[in-house]
């Protein structure tokens, strides 16, 4: 075996042996955009499936990602609020809404308080996953490379959101 291939097997090695409790502390919740004065609304995996539609329940209680450009929420630029689709709790007001040509509703901004973030390895590298505060359902996830003022990108599935004109 080479030197340079024996060395690369090593790090490999070294790496992979390290990922679980890399996993296991990365993937607990922080609470810094979170308000203790909303109460956590919890249902059982049943309730949950009566009231949510099967793509709701999918991104919102699994954790998963619609196809972009599917959303009409997309494109929605009226006033109002974007409130979550499982629990109705306010996310986002429509000032803070841009068009970041992703193909999912972006905001640069959340409503203070409403959500809370967590570390997520599922494209193996970290990223900034956020939830619902009041019900837990997923949202989307935080990109830095959005407009001023905060430069964030608030990256959310259509599906997992409800409009309220003002």
């Amino acid at each position: 075996m080479k030197r340079r291939t024996f060395l690369q097997a090593a790090l490999a090695s070294a790496a992979l042996l390290s990922l679980p409790r890399i996993l296991h502390s990365e993937q607990t919740r922080t609470t810094a955009m979170s308000d203790s004065n909303i109460n956590k609304i919890e249902k059982s995996d049943a309730e949950w499936r009566k009231i949510l539609t099967p793509e709701q329940y999918h991104v919102l209680r699994d954790e998963g990602t619609e196809r972009p450009f599917t959303s009409p929420l997309n494109k929605q630029y009226d006033k109002g609020q974007y409130v979550c689709a499982g629990c109705a709790l306010p996310l986002f007001d429509s000032s803070s809404k841009f068009d970041s040509g992703t193909g999912w509703p972006s905001f640069f901004q959340p409503i203070e308080g409403h959500t809370e973030i967590k570390r997520d390895f599922k494209m193996i590298l970290p990223r900034s996953e956020y939830h619902c505060i009041r019900c837990g359902g997923h949202q989307g996830h935080v990109f830095n490379d959005g407009p001023e003022p905060t430069g964030q990108r608030w990256c959310n599935n259509g599906v997992a959101l409800k409009f309220l004109p003002a």
